[in-house]
Parts: C-alpha cells; structure tokens; sequence
C-alpha cells in the first residue's frame, strides 16, 4: 500500500472538506441546504486556518 505524505496545509484542508461534508449531511434536511452549509463551514474552517497561520507567523518574528 502506498504512503500518502500530506503537507500540514493539505491535512488541514482534507479535514476541513470532511468534516464540512459530515456536518452538512447530519445537520441538514435538503440536499440545498446541505450543500450550502457544507460550503460556509468549509470557508469558515479555511478562514480560520489562513487566520490562525498569520497569527503564529507574526507572533514567531
């Protein structure tokens, strides 16, 4: 089986469509509402992710 070697970004963003994914499913009862949950949680996560990097970058200078 081959290995898969991820980036810490890749594996962030991998986890952030998943769970954006499952929680859109469970959390929803019409395929549009679902999608459309699932496609803000995931830009949230993204915003966050791109928030919190700049943050450890200023504060590691």
């Amino acid at each position: 089986m081959p290995k898969i070697n991820l980036s810490h970004f890749e594996a962030t963003m991998l986890f952030a469509l998943f769970t954006s994914a499952v929680l859109g499913v469970v959390t929803k009862k019409t395929d549009k509402e679902r999608l459309h949950y699932g496609l803000t949680s995931f830009g949230w996560f993204a915003a966050t992710v791109f928030g919190l990097g700049w943050l450890m970058f200023l504060g590691h200078r």
